[in-house]
């Protein structure tokens, strides 16, 4: 009897870390009741054709232009990154992003359990792919196309889990579809729909294990210059270079080396608009795909609606300025322009308008984020840019001064700026964050550089429109796990400090 009052609270419940749903945000005809079946052993597979399959490969994929993406990945990510460090302040008042502003979050905050959904339901997408490739009994579905697809779902998957981890710590390492709950397996089963955190350390190993799988020939595909949508090698090399940096796995070296495989294959644009800017009638991007993105999401066809939360849609002649937006640049990261006299980039990263309201600043010359222009803008989550200050940052730990400074000056000479004769470790800190402004890095710099505290805990005596801000710890250098989460998984526990 207790099992079968189990097995009705668990279908009762929206399972996130379930395979997706085909009904839910369908790709084709398909459906739940008409795909799988039995393969020639008389074995039961999930996806008997390489269509069936191929339904759950795009929607990998579809996951980052939708929703799950833009307001998780790009939108809220943002925030953690900018308001919740000292790029931005909230903008709009709203509760969430006030608290995130004031380092007051806690575990009720919606916009974080939220986002810990989206995570695992992108999650759940890479794992549709990964975990049910190999068994579909089509050949028609080649085994290139197995171990590309199956590559491309880990390189996602890594992606996600590399967030999650500097977000949250230890989380749930899922790499397994559950089968599906009977009154027979409840017992079994059980944990595998409400498991235990693992530890950081343990969902590292599983990462740079998943990116070394895409990294094998006839892996994860070569970059595509004419499409940056795509979980590619580089994107593989990209990651490894970026998780090689942070502490728990902390190789620079490895950094290093990542780092030049990725520069085999992209280059900066020469001037640092053609990034960011319109063509000249405003009814397009300037450019996509340019040969600096690695990994961009590309809304081509006018589906970024984030536009709307941080600014206005220049290919939209009704768009305005009526209300507060979200990621207000702070007063502390345009004196961080300005003290470096760098015109080039504060351009390209913040616009002033006239508005009727005064929240954080007078409402004349009020300042908005200016990195996403329309609904046309892709979401460049990674670039060379990032990617040569990462090395730099690499070089300085090692002791080589030259090769740091060599790099540092690639970026600033691009921003038309003067020359470094030596760097350190804050100036590559700094060169960051003025590049990178507004493109979901800063907080994630300032914990892996071990800067986060003193950054933070002094910013209300540098910034006169910070709102009064808790003391930041090292407990609060991660987020609380969602309130949500703790109540339907005994499992789960949360961070110290909430």
């Amino acid at each position: 009897m207790k099992n079968i009052i189990k097995l009705a609270y668990f279908i009762a419940i929206t399972l996130l870390i379930s395979s997706c749903d085909l009904k839910r945000d369908p790709v084709s005809d398909f459906s739940e009741l008409t795909i799988g079946g039995k393969d020639s052993t008389g074995s039961t597979v999930k996806f008997k054709t390489r269509a069936e399959m191929k339904t759950q490969y795009d929607y990998m994929y579809n996951q980052l232009t939708g929703n799950n993406g833009v307001e998780g990945w790009t939108a809220d990510l943002l925030v953690y990154n900018e308001t919740h460090a000292d790029n931005a302040y909230r903008g709009a008042t709203d509760v969430e992003l006030t608290q995130l502003e004031q380092q007051k979050q806690d575990g009720i905050n919606k916009n974080i359990n939220r986002d810990w959904n989206y995570y695992f339901s992108i999650i759940a997408a890479a794992n549709s792919v990964i975990c049910n490739v190999d068994s579909v009994p089509d050949q028609t579905l080649t085994q290139a196309e197995r171990k590309q697809w199956k590559a491309e779902g880990l390189i996602l998957r890594s992606m996600m889990y590399f967030d999650l981890v500097r977000l949250w710590g230890d989380v749930p390492l899922i790499a397994v579809e559950p089968p599906a709950i009977t009154a027979a397996n409840i017992t079994t089963v059980y944990p595998l729909y409400y498991p235990p955190r693992d530890s950081v350390q343990k969902v590292y190993r599983q990462i740079i294990k998943d990116l070394n799988f895409a990294l094998e020939p006839g892996g994860a595909p070569n970059i595509d210059p004419t499409n940056k949508f795509k979980f590619s090698k580089t994107v593989a090399n990209a990651l490894l270079a970026k998780i090689y940096a942070e502490k728990p796995v902390r190789d620079y070296a490895k950094t290093i080396q990542y780092c030049t495989e990725v520069e085999k294959d992209v280059s900066l644009v020469s001037n640092f608009g053609d990034l960011f800017d319109m063509n000249s009638s405003n009814t397009d991007v300037k450019n996509r795909n340019t040969s600096e993105s690695i990994f961009e999401i590309n809304f081509s066809g006018g589906g970024l609606w984030f536009t709307w939360l941080v600014g206005v849609d220049l290919s939209d002649p009704n768009s305005k300025y009526d209300w507060a937006k979200w990621l207000t640049p702070s007063r502390d990261l345009m004196a961080a322009f300005d003290n470096a006299k760098d015109v080039v980039r504060k351009k390209e990263t913040i616009i002033t308008a006239d508005v009727t309201w005064s929240n954080e600043y007078p409402s004349k010359g009020y300042p908005f984020m200016w990195k996403y222009r329309s609904k046309f803008h892709s979401v460049i989550k990674l670039r060379l840019a990032d990617l040569l200050l990462l090395k730099a940052e690499a070089y300085v730990a090692q002791g080589d001064i030259a090769s740091a400074t060599a790099l540092v000056n690639r970026i600033r000479t691009r921003a038309k700026l003067t020359s470094l004769s030596a760097v350190t470790a804050d100036d590559v800190l700094n060169e960051r964050r003025l590049e990178l402004a507004f493109e979901g890095q800063r907080w994630f710099d300032l914990v892996r550089t071990g800067k986060v505290i003193d950054v933070l805990n002094g910013l209300n005596k540098r910034d006169s429109g910070r709102l009064p801000m808790n003391v930041v710890t090292e407990d609060k250098t991660l987020l609380p796990i969602p309130q949500p989460q703790i109540d339907k998984n005994p499992s789960m526990v949360q961070n110290p400090g909430y």
